[in-house]
């Protein structure tokens, strides 16, 4: 939007599903699903900004929460693509959501995986601090280092535990971010992003049909998802028995699976046909 330059990957054709990345990953971390939902869609997995082969400006400025959702719209203007369905995981989860709230009209469905880290408000100020230290950390040490840090957080142990190599795929992932992109990321996104429950009273008036998909290993973000649950309207809520955080490649069979669901429940308009309609 301000001439900085995505890059992207598409796969298929027709309802078009565009996929929004989590901070630890770019468009790579979306193969699984490009290769199984491309047979019956037209999906599109591109890398944030800041997120090679993506642009990585330099300054904070062109780092932030509406800027994220600005690109994801730009994607779709781009590649002239009206509607789609919305697929974000965490950091790309949150995007997701603004996506639905400022742009309804863009949004056949929309899906929010592994989302809620650093929302709940009794850990806001300790995850904001964690954010600071994570930043640190990409800018002051080799990026090799880094990246095996971050890929090895207990939310991402399952993963490992269950896939060495599908986990070693990850890490290379990982270890070829930008160390400057991410550290700016982790700051002006990340940290300062409005928080779940900041949003409450929007939410309660989202419209698209929402599906809510969380591993149950994932602790930071089964508080997240559960608010999501019971505060949107038109939200269901999956949880992944013995799944952790990088949901998208540990557990892709289930993620296809229920992305799969939901899209043809959007699209034949019977998302909330599970609900007893009421005399009014």
């Amino acid at each position: 939007m301000d001439g900085t330059a995505l890059f992207y990957d598409e796969a298929g054709s027709g309802d078009a599903v565009l996929f929004i990345h989590e901070f630890a990953g770019n468009h790579r971390t979306w193969s699984a699903q490009l290769a199984a939902l491309g047979q019956t869609h037209r999906c599109v997995a591109y890398a944030a900004r800041g997120y090679p082969p993506s642009d990585v400006p330099e300054s904070d400025g062109a780092y932030g929460q509406d800027i994220s959702v600005a690109d994801a719209i730009a994607v779709l203007d781009a590649l002239n693509i009206e509607r789609a369905h919305i697929v974000g995981h965490s950091m790309g989860a949150y995007t997701a959501l603004h996506v639905g709230l400022r742009h309804p009209e863009r949004c056949l469905s929309v899906a929010a995986l592994g989302c809620g880290w650093g929302s709940h408000p009794d850990e806001r100020e300790t995850a904001r601090g964690l954010c600071e230290d994570i930043a640190a950390m990409f800018r002051e040490k080799p990026i090799a280092e880094s990246a095996a840090a971050y890929a090895r957080f207990p939310m991402r142990n399952t993963f490992e535990a269950k896939d060495p190599q599908g986990f070693a795929t990850f890490e290379e992932i990982l270890g070829g971010l930008s160390p400057e992109g991410a550290a700016l990321t982790m700051l002006n996104v990340q940290r300062d992003r409005p928080t779940l429950w900041d949003m409450e009273a929007d939410l309660k008036k989202f419209a698209p049909p929402l599906l809510v998909l969380v591993g149950d290993e994932d602790h930071p973000c089964l508080d997240g998802s559960l608010f999501l649950k019971r505060t949107v309207p038109t939200a269901a809520l999956q949880i992944v028995p013995r799944a952790g955080h990088t949901i998208t490649m540990e557990e892709p069979a289930i993620v296809n699976a229920a992305l799969d669901g939901l899209f043809a429940a959007a699209t034949d308009g019977t998302w909330m046909n599970h609900r007893k309609k009421t005399n009014t």
